[in-house]
């Protein structure tokens, strides 16, 4: 399935919306679409995974890469809708609250 990736800007916070799988593949262009938010100063970022139904060990690198270079700029990086098969592999990794996971299941 291939990755989709839309970008909503809302009163300085962006909506950066993935659809499909996130893998070794396409992780590169979530990347670039957060990056592209950081660089431009944004300081809300929201990475809705809610039509994402499989994430691989480099779709969590980019995650976990972001948030740590958001924190850097003083932005907030938070995943938002994860679905359950995602949501469960964050918190095995023991990451959701570095993610600042936001989900109805959380």
């Amino acid at each position: 399935m291939a990755l989709s990736i839309t970008t909503t800007n809302e009163g300085g916070r962006s909506i950066i919306a993935a659809q499909g799988e996130v893998d070794v593949s396409c992780a590169s262009q979530l990347r670039e679409a957060i990056d592209a938010a950081i660089d431009d100063g944004v300081r809300q970022i929201e990475v809705n995974l809610a039509e994402v139904p499989y994430i691989d060990s480099t779709g969590i690198g980019v995650l976990v890469g972001a948030a740590h270079r958001a924190l850097d700029v003083q932005a907030q990086l938070v995943v938002s809708n994860p679905q359950r098969n995602v949501k469960r592999v964050l918190d095995l990794l023991g990451i959701t609250a570095e993610l600042g996971i936001d989900s109805p299941e959380a």
